[in-house]
C-alpha cells in the first residue's frame, strides 16, 4: 500500500497532504514491527537489541536517509 502512496506522488495530481498523511498512518504499523523486531528475544525471532541499542540503531538509521537521499525544494504552480 505505501507504494501505491509513493506512485501516486509522482504520477498523480493527488494532494501531496493526503499522501503525506495516507503515508505516515501507513508507516506507524511498521516503525512498530520494526521496534519489536529490535528488542525481541532472538528465540522470538528478534535481535535481542536493548531498548537504547535499538532506539540508536533505528535513529543511525532515519540519519542517514535524511543525509543520503537528496532532497527536492518543493514546486508551486504559481
Amino acid at each position: 500500500m505505501l507504494a501505491i502512496v509513493v506512485a501516486a506522488y509522482f504520477w498523480t495530481h493527488v494532494s501531496h497532504t493526503l499522501l503525506f498523511w495516507a503515508a505516515f498512518i501507513l508507516t506507524r504499523p511498521l516503525g512498530a514491527v520494526v521496534g519489536d523486531f529490535l528488542d525481541k528475544p532472538v528465540d522470538a525471532g528478534g535481535l535481542a537489541l536493548s531498548r537504547y541499542t535499538a532506539s540508536a540503531v533505528l535513529f543511525v538509521f532515519i540519519a542517514a536517509c535524511i543525509f543520503l537521499f537528496p532532497h527536492r525544494a518543493a514546486k508551486h504552480g504559481h
